[in-house]
C-alpha cells in the first residue's frame, strides 16, 4: 500500500516562504516522478511542479517559476517544495503525487495522491 503524506503548510504573510514536505512509504520513488498539484474551492485541480527520476528534469507551472522550487531526497523518500515570494493568490490545499512510470503536469500521469496540506496566504 502507498502512502503519500504532506506536511509543513500552514499561514505565511504575502511575501514571506514557507517549505512543505510529503513523504512517501510503501514503495520507494527513487525512480519515479514526484509532483506537487493545489487546488483552491470552486477551481479545478492545477499543477505545480514535478521533478523526475534522479533529479533530471523539473517543470513549474508558469504562475510560480521564480518563486517555487522543488526538490527531493531518494534517501527519505521525501520530495519537497521550497515557496518564496508567497502571494494571496498561492492560497490554496497542495497535495503530492507521484508516479514510478509517467511523468508530465497533467494530473492524469498520476498514480499516487495524498491527502493535501493547506497553505493560506494573507496579504
Amino acid at each position: 500500500q502507498v502512502q503519500l503524506v504532506e506536511s509543513g503548510g500552514g499561514f505565511v504573510q504575502a511575501g514571506g516562504s514557507l517549505r512543505i514536505s510529503c513523504a512517501a512509504s510503501g514503495r520507494t520513488f527513487s525512480s519515479g516522478t514526484m509532483g506537487w498539484f493545489r487546488r483552491t474551492p470552486g477551481k479545478e485541480r492545477e499543477f505545480v511542479a514535478t521533478i523526475s527520476r534522479s533529479r533530471g528534469r523539473t517543470d513549474y507551472a508558469d504562475s510560480v517559476k521564480g518563486r517555487f522550487a522543488i526538490s527531493r531526497d531518494d534517501a527519505k523518500n521525501t520530495v519537497y517544495l521550497q515557496m518564496n515570494s508567497l502571494k494571496p493568490e498561492d492560497t490554496a490545499v497542495y497535495y503530492c503525487a507521484a508516479d514510478v512510470f509517467r511523468y508530465g503536469t497533467s494530473s492524469d500521469k498520476y498514480s499516487y495522491w495524498g491527502q493535501g496540506t493547506q497553505v493560506t496566504v494573507s496579504s
